[in-house]
């Protein structure tokens, strides 16, 4: 996502910073297919899934991803965003599907550009709510030889609060800051602090492309 802005740098003030960064939020929620701003990322997996152990010839994404998986999948059962229910003879292995209240705030990507698919699967929640830009500092870097122009960035800081925050969210806040630290549950009474960069391009305009969504993930 890009926002790009014609007005000439001199003009620009905190009030403007702060419009361009709700647009750009804005942009985000008008998507249908996120679910929230941030995303608590479960692994990669395809559901409905049941529990695969780990193999020797097993490579380290998959060991990783195993491992990952079996942290989040009985977190997120736990909470209610899935169904979990041990296999028959074998009382090690569960087998898991969403719930339609975990559809609700489910968010997955597929990512088809390796030998097999990778179902990048996230449970989201919230809407971030821009206060004010309490910072901005100009940068200015000399390009390395070669390069006809220098590079100018204004690093803007800025506060806000979370809207739409869920009750599985609000009830599981321990359960969740325990296995996603270092990024805890952002409250609907707390204001918190962000930042973006904003890039000066030809003609001096600004141009950013880091405001999405926030993916947690979990340590493997």
């Amino acid at each position: 996502m890009v926002v790009t802005i014609s007005t000439l740098l001199g003009c620009y003030n905190k009030e403007e910073f702060k419009q361009r960064i709700k647009d750009g939020w804005d942009k985000v929620h008008a998507s249908i297919k996120f679910k929230g701003d941030f995303c608590y990322y479960i692994g990669d997996v395809k559901f409905p899934y049941t529990d695969e152990p780990v193999l020797e010839d097993d490579i380290q994404w998959d060991i990783w991803n195993k491992g990952r998986l079996i942290k989040t999948l009985p977190l997120f059962a736990e909470i209610g965003l899935l169904t979990r229910e041990p296999v028959e003879g074998h009382p090690e292995l569960y087998h898991y599907e969403v719930t339609e209240l975990g559809e609700k705030y489910r968010y997955q990507n597929i990512d088809r550009r390796g030998p097999r698919p990778i179902y990048e699967n996230s449970f989201c929640y919230g809407q971030i709510v821009v206060e004010s830009v309490t910072d901005v500092e100009k940068n200015e870097y000399t390009r390395a030889k070669g390069y006809s122009y220098n590079q100018t960035n204004f690093d803007v800081s800025y506060n806000f609060h979370v809207i739409n925050v869920p009750d599985w969210v609000l009830n599981s806040e321990n359960k969740l800051n325990a296995i996603y630290e270092p990024m805890t549950v952002r409250l609907p009474e707390k204001t918190y602090r962000d930042a973006v960069t904003f890039y000066v391009g030809k003609g001096d305009k600004l141009y950013q492309n880091s405001i999405h969504y926030k993916l947690i993930k979990s340590d493997h």
